[in-house]
């Protein structure tokens, strides 16, 4: 009976690594990516836009982040930077640029965080504050533009399919081998539980955004409440694009190909802690944090252990000592493994990963799971997160 059981287990993980592949397929035929060569150029009549971008302690990147979004072909845009209290060069690296660009930049220098507001989320308020556009386009610090007409491609699209919300996904930047390891199965985790079919999907609730590159109508902003009614939430770009959806706005998210890049983060204390904060801030309840957890150890924990148990007792006893039910449990459990590296390879490479890196998909899940487990008690307010100079338990910020 607990071969029976066992092997009906196995069996049931095979389908589940099965459909990935359906789904995968499905993906490759629908999701069509934005490029710079989607459209022949901005719209007709191109509405004007203010891209804002907040900035505490980025030195390293701010620079970059700057110049590659003003030399945007797009015809009718500003530039407003917010120094969030940075510590570093940061203020002193803007000012240099507000000086060689004083037509399409503008600086604000905030020094203190008023109470009950994130650092991020005030520090994009005070830049709606000032903006100009009839589209607000919010990004990052660490995002380069590799291309020119990322903002007017990005505009257009918007424009000619009536979107309200667009978010625009970013290539990722790997250059460590824990990046390489670890980012993909985060990035796996995200797709199953924000299919970007259902999010696209206004009959849906699915929602899901990714604050590199949110642009969205003034209209919708308002809507929503803008960053005031997300500013105690660490993952804000989630949840306005949740509040987008409930307020009835048009919420799209789609793949960048060639437009821009973002490199999240680059040690594995900067990994650890990054992710820890976007799977509490996205998931926010333990329901669905448990079940994460539980899938991935269900489909990746489950058949590598059966396989090695297997393998072991096939090994000392030999095959046909061993009997029937030690040999289905191998040949399945070896089953599964190659239906999931062959689909962790496909999904690699749709999401411009290493497929040559699918082999490794176990030790990031791990990893993963750990990061699973410090957001539930992050959840719990047992633990807190530093992230960008200030520690937060649960909703609440305990130091600036």
């Amino acid at each position: 009976m607990v071969w029976v059981i066992w092997s009906v287990l196995l069996g049931g993980t095979a389908l589940i690594w099965a459909s990935r592949h359906w789904a995968i397929s499905q993906a490759k035929r629908e999701q069509i990516p934005l490029t710079s060569h989607s459209y022949p150029g901005p719209p007709a009549n191109p509405p004007t836009v203010s891209v804002l971008i907040a900035a505490k302690d980025e030195q390293a990147n701010i620079a970059t982040a700057v110049e590659t979004m003003l030399a945007q072909d797009y015809p009718n845009f500003e530039l407003i930077v917010i120094n969030d209290r940075s510590s570093d060069r940061t203020p002193e690296i803007l000012e240099e640029l507000k000086a060689r660009y004083p037509e399409k930049l503008r600086v604000i220098h905030i020094d203190n965080l008023e109470d009950g507001w994130f650092g991020k989320n005030n520090a994009m308020r005070e830049g709606v504050a000032i903006a100009r556009g009839e589209w607000l386009c919010f990004g990052d610090a660490d995002c380069r533009q590799i291309s020119e007409r990322t903002l007017s491609m990005a505009v257009r699209h918007a424009v000619d399919w009536n979107i309200d919300f667009l978010s625009v996904l970013p290539l990722l930047e790997t250059h460590s081998l824990w990046e390489r390891i670890i980012q993909p199965v985060c990035g796996a985790i995200m797709v199953l539980w924000f299919n970007p079919k259902l999010v696209n999907d206004p009959d849906n609730s699915a929602a899901y955004a990714n604050g590199a590159f949110m642009l969205m109508t003034r209209r919708c902003y308002e809507a929503i409440g803008g960053h005031e009614a997300v500013r105690s939430q660490v993952n804000e770009d989630m949840h306005m694009a949740r509040l987008a959806k409930e307020k009835g706005q048009r919420l799209v998210v789609v793949q960048g190909e060639d437009l821009y890049t973002v490199r999240m983060y680059s040690k594995l204390s900067e990994i650890w802690r990054g992710w820890t904060r976007i799977f509490y801030g996205c998931f926010g309840t333990f329901r669905r944090l448990r079940v994460t957890l539980m899938l991935l150890m269900a489909s990746n924990l489950f058949p590598y252990a059966s396989f090695i148990i297997a393998a072991a007792v096939l090994i000392a006893k030999g095959w046909s000592a061993a009997g029937p039910g030690w040999q289905a449990v191998g040949l399945l459990s070896a089953i599964v493994i190659l239906l999931q590296q062959t689909v962790i390879a496909r999904f690699y490479r749709l999401s411009h990963a290493n497929p040559w890196l699918a082999p490794t998909f176990m030790l990031g899940a791990l990893f993963c799971m750990g990061m699973l487990v410090n957001a539930m008690l992050k959840l719990g307010g047992r633990t807190t997160v530093s992230w960008r100079g200030a520690t937060y338990r649960g909703d609440t910020v305990v130091q600036k």
